[in-house]
C-alpha cells in the first residue's frame, strides 16, 4: 500500500519535487525501521528460547576465547554505504593528477576578464546606447506580459538579463564573424586546409596557441589562421570558431556588469553561463547558436553524448553536468578521467583558491548560491526519475516490460492491432511523423 501510494503521488501532475522526495524518503525509512525492529524482536525470542535454565551449564560461547581475524582477510563490504555523500579525495594516480592539472589551467581563463582597465577598453567596441535601448524595450515587454497575467506575477526576465540578450544578438549578427576556411588575403579566393604550423613570435606574443595553414585555390598562396585565446586580441580580429566566439562574448558579458561562467565540455564544446539576479540562478547562453536558457540543446536537441561539463568563473569551479545531461543512461558518456570523489576534491580546491581573499560576507553569499545550485541540480535528477516512473503504463508492464529495456516498436504495433481496429491503426500511423534534426556538432570546432 505504501508503494502504491508513492507511485500515485509521483504520477500527480504538478507535484512538488522536493515534497515528493521527502515523502518517499520518510516512507523508505519507516519500512527499514519496521524491518529492523522485526528482526531484533525475532532475535530476542530465539535468544530467550535457547538460554539455559538458572544454575545450568554455561553456554559454549561464554567460555570461548576471543581470537582476532586472520591476517590478509579483508573486512566485509557494506553495500548499503554506496550511496552516502561523497567525501573529497586527493588525486593519487597519474591519470587523476593530469586531469587536475588540466582543470586548474582551464580555471585561469575567466580570471583574465577581471582587469577593470581592460574591461573599460572593451566597452568602447560595444554600442552601449543601442544595447541598453533594446534591453529597456524588451524589459518593458516582459513587465507588461507579467502584468497581464495578474497581480503579483514577476516578469520572465529582468533588465540585466535583457542586456545580455541584446548583447548576444548584436555580437552574432553585427560584430563577430564565423570562419571555417579563411579567404585568401591576396585574391579573396577560397582556400583549402593543408596542415598546421608553429606560431610566429608576434602571433605567440598575442596568445596564439596554434596556427592553421590554408592554401589558396587560385593563386596557390598560403594563408595563416592563428587560433587566439586572448579575448582582448579577439576584439581586434573579430573572427574565429567556437573557442574565439565564446571567449570574446563571455568577456563582454563581464564588461557590461554580469557575473560570467566559461563552460568547458570534454567533447570539444564551449559556451557561456550568466548569473541572473532576477531568477537567482545561472542561465545557459550559447552565442554561436543564439540560444538563451536552452540547456538541453546539446543532449536532446543534437542527441550529443557528454561526459564532463565544468563551469569556471572568478568565484571557482562547478561540475554542472547534471544541468545539461538529465538522462545519463541515454545522453551520458563514461566519466573515467578521475573518480567522482577526486573530481569533487578538485572543484573544492579551485573554489577555495578563488575565494581565499574574499570577505566573510562574500563567502557566505556564495555558499548560499552553491547550496541553491546543488539543490537545483539534484532536482533535475529527481525530476528525470519521476518522469520515467510516470511514463510506465500498465499495458507495458502487462506485455513484459522491465526497467532498463526498451519496447519493441513492432511488438507494440502488434499489441495495438489486437486491441484496436485496423482503421484506427492506419489513422494513427498516418498521423505520425519523425522530423529529422540537423546535428551541427561537426561545425562546432
Amino acid at each position: 500500500m505504501e508503494n502504491s501510494h508513492a507511485a500515485n503521488s509521483a504520477a500527480e501532475p504538478g507535484t512538488d519535487i522536493d515534497q515528493l522526495a521527502h515523502e518517499m524518503t520518510a516512507q523508505f525509512r519507516q519500512v527499514l525501521s519496521t524491518k529492523r525492529m522485526n528482526e531484533l524482536a525475532s532475535q530476542a525470542s530465539r535468544s530467550r528460547s535457547s538460554s539455559p535454565a538458572l544454575g545450568g551449564p554455561a553456554p559454549a560461547f561464554a567460555t570461548t576465547p576471543y581470537s582476532p581475524a586472520p591476517e590478509g582477510v579483508s573486512p566485509p563490504s557494506y553495500s548499503s554505504l554506496r550511496n552516502i555523500p561523497l567525501v573529497p579525495e586527493a588525486p593519487r594516480d597519474a591519470r587523476s593528477i593530469q586531469f587536475r592539472s588540466m582543470l586548474h589551467a582551464l580555471s585561469n581563463t575567466p580570471m583574465q576578464w577581471e582587469n577593470p582597465g581592460l574591461l573599460d577598453e572593451a566597452l568602447r567596441t560595444v554600442p552601449l546606447d543601442r544595447i541598453y535601448n533594446e534591453a529597456e524595450e524588451e524589459s518593458q515587454i516582459f513587465q507588461a506580459e507579467a502584468a497581464s497575467l495578474g497581480q503579483g506575477k514577476l516578469p520572465r526576465w529582468g533588465y540585466q538579463d535583457c542586456v545580455i540578450r541584446a548583447l548576444m544578438r548584436w555580437f552574432k549578427h553585427g560584430f563577430f564573424h564565423w570562419v571555417n576556411n579563411p579567404p585568401c588575403s591576396q585574391c579573396t579566393s577560397p582556400t583549402i586546409a593543408v596542415g598546421m604550423a608553429p606560431p610566429e613570435p608576434d602571433e605567440r606574443a598575442r596568445g596564439a596557441t596554434q596556427v592553421e595553414l590554408y592554401q589558396c585555390s587560385h593563386c596557390r598562396g598560403l594563408e595563416r589562421f592563428p587560433r587566439y585565446s586572448d579575448a582582448f586580441v579577439l576584439l581586434q580580429t573579430r573572427r574565429g570558431r567556437v573557442g574565439e566566439w565564446v571567449t570574446c562574448f563571455s568577456m563582454l558579458c563581464r564588461a557590461v556588469g554580469s557575473r560570467v561562467r566559461w563552460v568547458w565540455n570534454a567533447e570539444d564544446f564551449l559556451w557561456t553561463e550568466v548569473y541572473s539576479d532576477h531568477r537567482k540562478r545561472w542561465i545557459h547562453v550559447d552565442v554561436c547558436e543564439e540560444k538563451w536558457d536552452k540547456p538541453l540543446l546539446y543532449a536532446e536537441g543534437w542527441q550529443k553524448k557528454q561526459s564532463y561539463i565544468i563551469a569556471f568563473s572568478a568565484d571557482g569551479a562547478t561540475d554542472v553536468t547534471r544541468r545539461y545531461v538529465r538522462d545519463a543512461m541515454k545522453h551520458g558518456l563514461p566519466r573515467t578521467r578521475a573518480p567522482e570523489a577526486v573530481l569533487l576534491f578538485i572543484m573544492n580546491e579551485i573554489r577555495t583558491l578563488r575565494r581565499a581573499n574574499m570577505t566573510k560576507q562574500e563567502k557566505f553569499r556564495l555558499e548560499g548560491e552553491d547550496k541553491r545550485e546543488d539543490k537545483e541540480l539534484r532536482g533535475f535528477i529527481i525530476q528525470n526519475i519521476v518522469s520515467g516512473v510516470t511514463k510506465i503504463s500498465t499495458e507495458a508492464l502487462a506485455n513484459g516490460w522491465t526497467p532498463g529495456t526498451r519496447m519493441d516498436p513492432d511488438a507494440q504495433k502488434a499489441a495495438e492491432g489486437r486491441t484496436n481496429s485496423s482503421e484506427q491503426v492506419l489513422s494513427r500511423e498516418g498521423g505520425r511523423s519523425s522530423p529529422s534534426q540537423h546535428n551541427p556538432d561537426q561545425d562546432r570546432r
